[in-house]
């Protein structure tokens, strides 16, 4: 069982930056790939970045392409996103993944979100 918090969402204007944490809870934190998914009013949860357990690689959303940096610390046991020149409608609810597999769609373990809001 892996638990997640995620923290740092908020309020920002387009244009702005702001980085999210997930903290995990297990001793095996290098053995699961993490990911971010969000979820807007109205929409579905699409996915928006993963990385492998050691960090070597990464892939993300063509949205957030170029715009965003996910990274980890397995020594801290924590996943970040990196979220530079924010869009309004990157605004969301943010969730932090970790699964055992590298992937862009189903993950056993989920964070309770994390509230991103960007206005124009």
């Amino acid at each position: 069982q892996v638990q997640l918090v995620e923290s740092g969402g908020g309020l920002v204007q387009a244009g702005d930056s702001l980085r999210l944490s997930c903290a995990a809870s297990t001793r095996t934190f290098s053995r699961y790939a993490m990911g971010w998914f969000r979820q807007a009013p109205g929409k579905e949860r699409e996915f928006v970045a993963a990385i492998t357990w050691t960090g070597s690689s990464t892939t993300y959303a063509d949205s957030v392409k170029g715009r965003f940096t996910i990274s980890r610390d397995n020594g801290k046991n924590t996943v970040y996103l990196q979220m530079n020149s924010l869009k309004p409608e990157d605004t969301a609810v943010y969730y932090c993944v970790a699964d055992p597999r590298f992937t862009r769609s189903s993950y056993d373990f989920w964070g309770q979100g994390t509230q991103v809001t960007v206005s124009s």
